[in-house]
């Protein structure tokens, strides 16, 4: 398949430890801001899902989850858990805590994607180093990340881009990429998007 299906998966089942509440339900443009992600992934992705830990089924009664296999640690959990389900697909994968990611940023890196590497990600222009749960994940990539962590010591996603084959997107504006972890950082993207 030359060009895979394109899914969307908003990576929901994080713990949230530094913000002290779920970052998925903190709202910067009026809803829930898994919501919000899921709703722009909609427009541009042939299908959406959360991707949630097995606690959090009730909560997401009724939506299209993917329910974390806890296989690995981290983000991988999430990502290779939605990889089993769906193989031939790739998956555009959005971190919750992403406040100023708007559908034209999204849609640069759809536009900008190469199926014939790994991955397609985002990295600031700043620091030229890509951006694991903003990126496209292709079939091709999750399965050697699958392989690489049967033996991998760290379970850090960046690393594993940085040995591989990827294709790096750079934003006009680097703020885009901006997340939120904590109070602080959650207040300060509240006052950008309201400056903005």
């Amino acid at each position: 398949m030359l060009h895979p299906k394109l899914y969307g998966l908003i990576l929901s089942g994080g713990k949230s430890t530094r913000m002290g509440s779920d970052k998925g339900m903190l709202e910067y443009h009026g809803k829930p801001q898994r919501d919000y992600l899921f709703e722009l992934c909609e427009q541009l992705c042939d299908g959406v899902y959360y991707s949630i830990q097995e606690s959090q089924e009730k909560a997401f009664a009724n939506k299209p989850t993917i329910v974390d296999q806890n296989e690995f640690r981290g983000p991988f959990n999430g990502m290779l858990s939605a990889h089993k389900k769906h193989k031939d697909a790739a998956w555009l994968v959005l971190a919750c805590d992403l406040p100023l990611i708007d559908k034209l940023t999204i849609s640069q890196l759809i536009k900008e994607r190469d199926t014939t590497k790994n991955a397609t990600s985002f990295a600031t222009n700043k620091t030229k180093l890509p951006e694991p749960l903003i990126t496209i994940w292709e079939p091709n990539g999750l399965a050697k990340a699958y392989e690489y962590m049967q033996t991998a010591e760290s379970s850090c996603p960046r690393k594993f881009l940085l040995n591989s084959e990827i294709k790096l997107v750079f934003p006009k504006e680097d703020t885009v990429l901006y997340n939120a972890n904590s109070l602080e950082e959650y207040n300060y993207a509240k006052k950008l998007l309201n400056n903005g």
